[in-house]
């Protein structure tokens, strides 16, 4: 179902919440459960969004059999860590010239 206000879908919607929720539970997990509630919808519902996010590797099942962050998500954040690394880094190196010149 889209909704109009800036042409998106509900079910959209939903999966990014689910990716969302799993912050900070990459390595413990969450359970559907768990994810239902924090979110306020039915347990088909998460499983639903879920099975999405795993097909597209960014969600996983652990052992315990909660989900956390599958391995495409934790590429995506590594290589944003490793962006804004490399531009500090550029940043310092540029303050470093600036400041060696205003001696």
């Amino acid at each position: 179902m889209s909704n109009d206000k800036g042409r998106t879908t509900d079910s959209g919607a939903k999966v990014l919440k689910v990716l969302m929720a799993l912050r900070g539970h990459s390595l413990t997990g969450l359970s559907n459960g768990q994810l239902a509630k924090a979110l306020g919808e039915s347990p088909s519902t998460i499983n639903r969004c879920l099975n999405t996010l795993i097909e597209a590797g960014l969600a996983t099942k652990l052992p315990s059999g909660l989900y956390a962050h599958g391995v495409m998500m934790l590429q995506i954040a590594t290589a944003h860590a490793n962006e804004i690394n490399r531009a500090q880094q550029r940043i310092d190196e540029l303050n470093q010239r600036v400041q060696a010149g205003a001696r």
